[in-house]
């Protein structure tokens, strides 16, 4: 049944994505984050309904007419740049077909990401995108946090089959990221039983991360929460709820739950943790001996780790979204990612101050501002994890970077209409982050 009902929802999702082009993307954020497809048993479970998806929505975007251009910012072009750099390190890569198989799934994510820049347009379809997104995920974390309740937290949270987020510390940090943009819509969303929806959903999903016993996803969840009270335009009652909530969500773990999270003190007797810094020197040494195009990817091998580990055979994937970067694409690949997120915050900073004194934009900077407490939750737990293409926060990138598009176009408007006022108009220097 569960087939059928998949196949119908995306076949007939696909005639309106000729009407709609906007619409082909939020069945591909659908179908990519959530894996629906996963939840079945027969003929759905395999079937290729994200390259189908992705097939029609680019033919949507040469043939149905309408404005098809990227943000005009500098994050892009870097951005841009950081995805052609992962083909050129393929080309060097020290195993060339098993990186190649994978740079094609990473193309994937980065093409329909530019394809999500280009067809949505306005702050409707921006919502639409970010209730699929809370949908799609938001699934997983209620799910996962009704049964961390029922099962007393004695039993591990996991995420989809065969999907970027199937390991506990994977779907851990996805609901982390997640929760701030939920907050968002609670915000921003006046029907009350969608108020009351979010506002259930964020204990669950914060209670989903806590059952995953990830020890990263909790600083992640840490940090999150204080830069979420630190952004927040009510900061009273955030950090009043944070502070009670946090707490009571801890002390409802088992005591095995306490004693995994107490290993962070001690790391260097927990073999993990050991692992993961023997896989941090791995990627190091590697990048320092090929520093332009690293070992492109899958490099996580017995071979690799014997000519740049300390430890040979203590093999471990890159558990850290900076060293897999660095690893995998050299000091090169790691600059250019690192600079995509850096000017992407910029842009962030950049809607905040133009909107301030906008009514009609405070959605913007609110999206703005919890954009930026989602990167620093996956920043902080990004460091423990190898979610370097996970497609959700550069989802995440890509709507704050249309957001300020839509921003500065229309503050644009206004300066050729004369009814912004002069403090407010970006500068051709300003308009460029």
């Amino acid at each position: 049944m569960r087939d059928i009902l998949i196949t119908l929802i995306v076949f007939a999702s696909l005639p309106y994505t000729f009407k709609k082009p906007y619409i082909g993307v939020l069945m591909w954020v659908w179908i990519s984050v959530m894996n629906p497809h996963r939840l079945s048993w027969g003929f759905a479970y395999s079937f290729p309904f994200a390259a189908i998806v992705a097939g029609v929505t680019l033919l949507a975007l040469v043939l149905v007419k309408g404005p098809r251009k990227l943000p005009a910012t500098p994050a892009v072009k870097v951005m841009i740049a950081f995805t052609l750099w992962m083909t050129v390190t393929t080309l060097f890569a020290i195993h060339p077909s098993d990186s190649y198989e994978m740079m094609m799934r990473v193309m994937k994510i980065m093409l329909m990401t530019f394809v999500a820049m280009m067809l949505i347009r306005d702050k409707e379809q921006i919502h639409f995108f970010l209730w699929t997104l809370v949908g799609s995920l938001g699934y997983y974390g209620v799910k996962g946090g009704l049964f961390t309740a029922m099962t007393g937290g004695s039993f591990r949270v996991w995420g989809p089959d065969s999907s970027f987020i199937h390991g506990n510390n994977e779907v851990a940090l996805a609901l982390v990221v997640l929760v701030p943009i939920i907050y968002y819509l609670f915000m921003e969303t006046a029907n009350k039983w969608l108020k009351r929806g979010l506002l259930v959903s964020i204990p669950l999903c914060l209670l989903a991360a806590i059952g995953s016993y990830s020890r990263g996803a909790l600083l992640a969840l840490l940090a999150m929460s204080f830069f979420l009270w630190l952004k927040s335009p009510k900061k009273v009652v955030v950090g009043l709820a944070i502070t009670l909530t946090i707490p009571l969500l801890v002390m409802f773990m088992p005591a095995q739950w306490g004693q995994r999270m107490d290993t962070i003190n001690e790391y260097k007797e927990d073999a993990s943790a050991m692992g993961r810094i023997n896989a941090w020197w791995m990627a190091y040494n590697l990048a320092v001996d090929r520093p332009l195009t690293g070992g492109g990817f899958e490099i996580y091998d017995a071979g690799v780790f014997a000519r740049y580990a300390p430890i040979p055979n203590d093999i471990h994937a890159a558990h850290s979204v900076y060293f897999q970067c660095l690893g995998e694409h050299g000091f090169i690949g790691l600059g250019l990612y690192l600079g995509t997120v850096m000017l992407c915050w910029r842009r962030a900073n950049w809607i905040i101050r133009q909107t301030s004194a906008w009514a009609e934009f405070q959605w913007a900077g609110k999206l703005a501002r919890m954009i930026q407490v989602s990167i620093i939750g996956f920043g902080v737990g990004g460091a423990f994890l190898s979610l370097l293409y996970f497609d959700v926060p550069y989802y995440l990138l890509a709507m704050l970077l249309v957001t300020g598009q839509l921003v500065q176009d229309q503050l644009q408007l206004r300066q050729q209409t004369g009814t912004a006022a002069k403090l407010l108009v970006p500068s051709a220097k300003r308009a460029a982050y």
